[in-house]
């Protein structure tokens, strides 16, 4: 869904609009005008366009600001290449001020008002209304032009970002712009990445526009996309002196007769990602049902004794607490046991839920080695005024709930979202629709706390976990369940291997 454009490759990082002006500021301090900017935005589009679509009739919708002028750019650079374009025009072009005024003045042809545009009079559109920055829905002439849009089947193309949609928020209020191609610049925004902004923008691509290098030093930690050359994969090689124990040693906590199914799940998901040897924890009355579903992990019945304890005589070295254990006190006060060791630990699905009324307990006894894995119920019931918030910023609300936690908060849904109590944050689009089914989120569970037993530190093990367990889902065959996911991990392991291995001798060629 995500490609580089052809003037270069952009970096992973997120940009918000703020933080997109900050950058383009940036390079105008550092001589780059401002014009040539647009003008490398223009053409970035153009050359998008050109490269899926032979000449067509076209029509450019350009609106009063810089979004505007990048369509003016467009609709010049097409028509020099032999293409009928036909520009409507948000507004009088006499109101139009700066670039985009001087780019509308470029533009030789007729301009014609939007009230007058069809979409079925054109095989190919391109929005250039907005951009990234719209902060309501559309309306009057802009939401007729989106209308004729959504009745036609002409190709569409959105500049920056469709119309309709929020840049910093994935937010869609009302209609919104339905691309088949969205064509940003510099960097993705968060409407390229979360829903329902997402699927509006079809293909993405990115276009270097020429920011100079040295643009980060106007900005803080940014927010990252999660990348294969970033990713902490298990040790491939086959080491002669590789040993069990020396691959970690990861417990999971298995819930009462019946409901073992989602431990299961995460127990054999942290074998199949390369923890040495994995022990499931069970209730005594769990025991034979657990033990009679798998040759390969380990069980251990436990009792009422102290849970740490029994950490510690399993020498753990990583624990996943939560999938089917059971919302009950027992469960509480083994979390919080748990926690007070210090051991590395998974919380997911009743170990965050068991805390629903009480937060700030959880709060209280979790660590910078905890990762904490809700999914959007889960991360409501846990932080209820920040998901209530309207028109919240996804990555910035799981950024705050990491630092109210105290520890590594992992959302997950069709974009997930990983943020550490020190404000770092990336998130992971590379992950197929297949995951949408029931125990796939145990699987994740396993991964994490599998590469945690083997040494990759918390907020790594989360984000590398996500983009494994995303490569999974590619390999799943069509009705595909967490079954199936766990029998297609080594093959997702496998071919991300040798993809890192390839761009790391490409890297070295390079040199």
């Amino acid at each position: 869904m995500f490609k580089d454009g052809a003037m270069g490759l952009p970096g992973p990082e997120v940009l918000d609009c703020a933080g997109m002006a900050r950058a383009d500021a940036f390079a105008v301090r550092q001589g780059v005008a401002s014009l040539t900017l647009m003008e490398r935005a223009g053409a970035g589009v153009a050359q998008a366009i050109m490269a899926r679509w032979a000449p067509r009739p076209a029509a450019i919708l350009c609106g009063p600001g810089n979004n505007g002028g990048d369509g003016y750019v467009v609709a010049r650079l097409l028509a020099e290449q032999g293409w009928a374009v036909d520009v409507f025009s948000l507004g009088d072009t006499a109101a139009l001020k700066g670039d985009a005024a001087h780019m509308a003045r470029l533009w030789t042809g007729a301009v014609q008002p939007l009230d007058s545009f069809k979409a079925e009079r054109f095989a190919l559109v391109v929005d250039a209304l907005f951009g990234s920055g719209l902060s309501r829905p559309l309306e009057g002439v802009a939401l007729e032009a989106s209308r004729s849009l959504a009745a036609s089947d002409c190709a569409v193309v959105a500049v920056d970002v469709p119309s309709g949609a929020h840049g910093d928020y994935g937010a869609v209020e009302g209609l919104c712009v339905e691309a088949d191609l969205t064509v940003t610049f510099h960097r993705l925004k968060a409407a390229h990445l979360f829903h329902p902004a997402r699927p509006a923008c079809g293909e993405i691509i990115v276009v270097d526009i020429g920011i100079p290098a040295a643009w980060r030093e106007d900005t803080g930690a940014l927010p990252e996309i999660v990348q294969l050359q970033r990713v902490t994969l298990p040790d491939a090689a086959h080491d002669s002196g590789a040993h069990k124990h020396g691959k970690g040693r990861l417990c999971v906590l298995a819930g009462p007769p019946g409901a073992t199914g989602a431990a299961r799940l995460s127990a054999m998901a942290g074998l199949k990602a390369g923890a040495g040897l994995v022990t499931l924890l069970c209730p005594p009355a769990s025991l034979m049902e657990v033990a009679s579903a798998s040759l390969a992990v380990m069980t251990k019945s436990i009792r009422e004794e102290d849970f740490a304890d029994t950490l510690r005589l399993h020498r753990a070295s990583a624990l996943v607490i939560g999938p089917g254990a059971g919302l009950n006190e027992t469960l509480k006060a083994r979390v919080l046991a748990a926690l007070a060791t210090g051991i590395q630990s998974v919380l997911d699905a009743d170990a965050l839920s068991v805390f629903a009324n009480d937060p700030k307990a959880l709060f209280a006894a979790l660590h910078e080695r905890a990762v904490l894995t809700p999914h959007a119920g889960e991360f409501a019931r846990l932080f209820p005024d920040i998901a209530g918030r309207p028109r919240s910023r996804p990555i910035e609300a799981v950024q705050e709930a990491a630092r109210r936690a105290g520890a590594i908060v992992l959302l997950k849904g069709p974009a997930t979202l990983i943020a550490h109590p020190d404000g770092r944050a990336a998130v992971n689009v590379h992950a197929s629709g297949r995951l949408a089914t029931a125990g796939s989120g145990d699987v994740l569970a396993g991964v994490i706390g599998a590469l945690m037993a083997q040494g990759v530190a918390p907020f790594e093990a989360a984000r590398s976990a996500a983009f494994l367990h995303g490569e999974a889902g590619y390999h799943l065959p069509p009705g595909g369940t967490a079954e199936d996911l766990l029998d297609v991990l080594p093959a997702a392991l496998e071919s991300l291997g040798r993809e890192q291995a390839r761009l790391a001798a490409l890297a070295r060629l390079k040199r």
